[in-house]
């Protein structure tokens, strides 16, 4: 487990694309954490370090949009508005989360005993503000 603190967007910007750089086709990314703690601001900078060119938007309503334009395919799930992992099935998540892309996964906590085994868990938290870290937030990672 590796707990990072983040000040500020900046400090966002450079851990999403630092770990871009460390993701291999396969892997998945699951993000948890409350409203507004920053999962598809996260998201939207590891598909720059991806190459990912187009705009990344939440797929709250969508549930997943695929981006294809970088060096590896993103598939991005948000899943606060399903029921439970049952969901899932009738999405064929397998194909995305077993293909060749990276897939990142928000709310992943709702459907966690669908995630592989190898997930890197990222949960994310606010930080105390202070005069260093109005937007700060706190970063554990498992892998």
């Amino acid at each position: 487990m590796r707990t990072v603190n983040i000040k500020n967007e900046k400090e966002t910007r450079a851990f999403g694309l630092a770990l871009a750089k460390e993701l291999k086709p396969g892997a998945i990314v699951a993000l948890v954490g409350d409203l507004g703690t920053g999962k598809t601001t996260l998201t939207r900078y590891i598909a720059e370090g991806l190459g990912i060119l187009e705009p990344i938007q939440s797929p709250t309503f969508t549930i997943i949009r695929e981006h294809r334009s970088g060096r590896l395919p993103l598939f991005h799930f948000d899943v606060y508005r399903l029921e439970g992992p049952e969901d899932l099935f009738e999405l064929g998540y397998e194909d995305y989360f077993f293909g060749e892309g990276v897939t990142i996964v928000e709310w992943a906590d709702k459907v966690a005993e669908l995630m592989p085994d190898e997930t890197l868990w990222i949960h994310l938290d606010y930080l105390e503000p202070n005069d260093e870290n109005e937007e700060g937030r706190t970063y554990t990672c498992t892998f």
